[in-house]
């Protein structure tokens, strides 16, 4: 309303200043029409222009690290990674044997919903915060393991350049500090994604439901300039139903990398509760990693299968109760 109030007023006063200006000047010999003319070419050439503000989270703020890919490139970090893209960036180490593989697993659902975008308007890459042991040939294999394709970027590079990084984007923790080195066992979980040319951005949880993650990316990020297809109504939405425990633990823990009746980035779990014993079952569930450690048999199997470690997810001993009633309820739905 104030903004109204203040254009009315410039146009009244515009209109009295033209009035008394031509009623003045006509003495002088100029026409009104001349008059007129005269006068809105000054109030053209003096109006203030506005202009567009930059990005606080611009060059000024980001460091232009020089980073390394998977493939020996070398890259600065703003100029040819963030500057003017809309990105998803998270921090991993190639020997995590805990919330990495879930991050990298997660992030490669979201990859495949956004399809070929991603590389294009989207972009993602994992970098790695033990940069000593992940060279670039690591990352590469640690990316096959994954089967993630050529769109998505893995980087190394210099340890005290990446922690500049992780303070800029406020994904390090003073507090994680363990004397002169970082605990990478209890480094920050949350990835964080943005659109550097708007300032807009969030971390967010490698938790997160994928399709909530790909929606932020390709159209809150973009300010919904991605028009859908086809638009679903409201009166044609799902009932919802209430899930239980172990399904909500199996969609946020485990189904990035399984699936039932088809083999993911792990082994197919369609009759897993039959198939395995269940002692061996809970424990694997539990503690992945103890078991690999020990040399368990069939443990030492699956990672020789699968190339990658189970990551040890921190569960008690109600949601490893929880998660097998849920596999072998949904075995059953199955074969029904």
């Amino acid at each position: 309303m104030k903004l109204i109030n203040l254009t009315g007023r410039f146009y009244v006063s515009l209109a009295i200043t033209l009035l008394v200006s031509s009623m003045a000047l006509a003495h002088e010999g100029k026409t009104h029409k001349k008059q007129l003319a005269d006068t809105l070419k000054a109030v053209n050439n003096t109006a203030a222009v506005p202009t567009i503000k930059k990005s606080v989270w611009g060059e000024d703020y980001f460091p232009n690290s020089t980073l390394i890919t998977q493939d020996g490139e070398k890259v600065k970090f703003f100029d040819d990674l963030i500057k003017d893209k809309v990105v998803a960036i998270n921090f991993i180490f190639t020997s995590c044997v805990d919330s990495c593989p879930l991050e990298t697993a997660r992030m490669r659902e979201v990859s495949k919903i956004l399809g070929d975008r991603v590389g294009k308007d989207i972009y993602f890459y994992s970098v790695s915060i033990d940069p000593e042991v992940d060279t670039p040939e690591v990352l590469k294999a640690y990316k096959e393991k994954f089967k993630i394709g050529d769109n998505w970027t893995f980087l190394t590079g210099d340890k005290a350049d990446i922690i500049d990084i992780r303070k800029k984007l406020g994904l390090y923790l003073e507090y994680l500090k363990t004397g002169e080195e970082e605990d990478l066992a209890s480094h920050n979980l949350n990835l964080i994604i943005g659109n550097q040319s708007t300032g807009r951005w969030m971390k967010s949880s490698p938790f997160e439901n994928p399709y909530v993650l790909a929606s932020q990316l390709g159209d809150w990020l973009h300010n919904w300039k991605t028009v859908a297809k086809t638009r679903n109504s409201y009166a044609n939405a799902p009932t919802l139903r209430q899930l239980a425990p172990g399904e909500k633990l199996f969609r946020t823990r485990c189904s990035s990398c399984h699936k039932f009746g088809e083999e993911s980035v792990g082994p197919d779990l369609l009759a897993v509760t039959d198939n395995r014993d269940h002692a061996w079952l809970k424990r694997w569930l539990k503690e992945p990693d103890k078991m690999l450690q020990e040399k368990d048999p069939l443990a030492v199997e699956l990672f020789n299968q699968y190339k990658i470690s189970m990551p040890n997810m921190r569960l008690t001993e109600q949601d490893v109760e929880d998660i097998i009633s849920y596999m072998a309820l949904e075995t059953k739905r199955l074969d029904l």
